[in-house]
């Protein structure tokens, strides 16, 4: 493939995965990578394997637009800037009318399941970003990622304590997957080099209620666990009672809220049908990270 793919956010998470599989997995050349952050001090390792390494700060257009020049294939991998409404959407219509002068064919981003009806704070966001790309006249690929296997980690092991988790997703279901399937399936879109306009979402293969999946967390981490139902408001002031920004409890609580309304009760074929391979299950997950549970 001769194309040139640009990363956005490669010091994240998500973006070394990405970067990785595009390597080890997919063997695209590194001189045929450009890895770009803010800080990029924070890629000397992608330097050293020959990866070209930029500066992209979605709060400065000049450092968008130069970090874009000469690049075919650009991966706007969405910002974690929550905490002030509207201030993501900025970034990422800024990022798409850089990629736009600096003359990229093709954008893919990282976005997430039915934006356009989900109860999530940040839905928003990833809408009007899809709706940016789309009219900007660019071939896009817009990959939707369902709820992350690895968010379950940040406050199951505190569960697992108690042997309670409280949550007001109801019976609603929600068919996780992995940020590393993700990142592969990402990748495999990114060297594909397909011209081709598509929307992906990004799902594991079965959708589990909550208590379905404190079962399969309680199994692999030898502890009971009990979902406890309780209200929106209950789940609010819990969290704002356990010291989270009020920014994070709204968006935890809209995620259950999203849950329980049926909109992340959604599988889909489509990590299959970009790697070839079945979804990491939720019970092979938690085995995996069996250790950060019962920390």
């Amino acid at each position: 493939m001769s194309d040139t793919i640009l990363v956005t956010g490669a010091a994240g998470q998500l973006g070394q995965r990405v970067i990785h599989h595009l390597l080890e997995t997919y063997k695209v050349p590194a001189a045929k990578l450009v890895a770009a952050t803010r800080d990029p001090s924070k890629l000397a390792d992608l330097a050293a394997k020959g990866v070209a390494t930029r500066k992209a700060d979605f709060d400065d257009t000049a450092t968008l637009e130069a970090a874009f020049q000469g690049v075919d294939r650009l991966l706007i991998i969405s910002t974690d800037a929550l905490a002030v409404p509207g201030q993501r959407l900025k970034q990422h219509t800024a990022a798409v009318s850089a990629a736009v002068k600096a003359g990229v064919k093709h954008i893919a981003y990282t976005s997430m399941p039915s934006p356009d009806k989900s109860l999530v704070t940040f839905a928003p966001d990833h809408l009007g970003t899809e709706n940016a790309i789309k009219a900007s006249g660019l071939a896009y690929t817009i990959l939707r990622d369902a709820w992350y296997m690895d968010n379950y980690l940040h406050g199951m092991p505190h569960n697992l304590q108690s042997g309670t988790w409280y949550t007001s997703s109801g019976d609603g279901k929600v068919a996780n997957i992995s940020r590393e399937d993700c990142a592969l399936a990402i990748a495999a879109a990114l060297a594909s080099g397909s011209s081709d306009s598509a929307t992906y979402t990004l799902t594991g293969s079965e959708s589990l209620n909550a208590n379905q999946i404190a079962a399969i967390v309680a199994e692999a981490a030898g502890k009971p666990l009990a979902a406890v139902a309780v209200t929106d408001e209950q789940l609010g002031q819990g969290m704002r009672g356990a010291g989270l920004p009020d920014f994070v409890a709204d968006m935890l609580v809209s995620a259950d809220a999203n849950i329980r309304a049926g909109n992340f009760d959604l599988v889909t074929s489509d990590f299959t049908k970009l790697t070839g391979k079945q979804p990491e299950t939720l019970k092979a997950f938690f085995v995996a990270h069996k250790a950060t549970l019962i920390a």
